[in-house]
């Protein structure tokens, strides 16, 4: 279900990313929606800015499909958090596991992966399964912005990534949230009611597994809890999945 090369060129993408600019979150999500219809699926980690894409496009009524990553690392409150917004919007959740359960991972791999090779363990526990999802969608909706961090500040609206070289598979990555600051994203959330993860009035601004997030001090930006103590930024499913055409 995966794009084929001659589905959408690149010179199409990067034009309707520049559009997209000047565009509102409804009229990007109805262009996706009418286009591709549910071979678009919203990937969320349940931040704010993917609930606030989620929130639009049910109440449009585009009926995208829902997806997670379940590290089985993820906080107690965000598991509760998934069954929160279930019944909120109505929908289900499908939630993408990995290969091994973390007590298979460590008994080949060894114990506390995360502390000694961070980059394979988030590879095995996210970037695998997803690149798998991938392969039975045409667009992958996420809530990336560009204030998150210095590592997505360039991320466009609409991008061409292929991501599986050797079967010649294309996927849209589209990000309808890149402009939006965090203070527009809060008020909509506020505003509607929106259920939202009880760690973020704790300080937690950007919530992962919960071995590797901690609270963000002042001053700092939003995804800096993330990863302490090592040179990393990303877990990978926004930079190792192939090429940004």
């Amino acid at each position: 279900m995966s794009l084929l090369p001659h589905e959408i060129q690149p010179e199409e993408v990067r034009a309707l990313s520049a559009r997209f600019e000047s565009a509102s979150l409804e009229e990007i999500l109805r262009w996706t929606w009418e286009r591709f219809g549910t071979r678009a699926a919203i990937g969320t980690s349940f931040q704010g800015a993917g609930l606030v894409m989620l929130h639009h496009a049910v109440r449009a009524g585009f009926n995208f499909r829902v997806f997670s990553l379940d590290t089985q690392l993820l906080f107690p409150e965000t598991y509760e958090l998934r069954s929160r917004l279930e019944e909120f919007f109505g929908i289900q959740i499908e939630m993408l596991l990995p290969d091994q359960t973390p007590e298979e991972q460590a008994a080949e791999l060894g114990v506390e992966l995360w502390e000694s090779k961070p980059d394979l363990c988030c590879t095995l526990r996210k970037v695998v399964p997803l690149q798998r999802k991938l392969e039975q969608h045409a667009v992958w909706m996420t809530g990336v912005r560009r204030q998150q961090s210095e590592t997505r500040d360039g991320v466009g609206i609409l991008e061409l990534y292929h991501f599986d070289v050797l079967r010649d598979r294309y996927i849209l990555k589209l990000n309808p949230m890149a402009g939006w600051t965090r203070e527009a994203v809060w008020e909509h959330m506020k505003q509607h009611g929106i259920p939202y993860n009880p760690l973020q009035d704790q300080g937690y601004r950007s919530i992962g597994c919960w071995p590797c997030t901690r609270a963000t001090k002042a001053g700092e930006h939003e995804r800096a809890g993330r990863w302490t103590g090592f040179d990393k930024a990303e877990c990978g499913i926004h930079t190792f999945l192939g090429a940004s055409i």
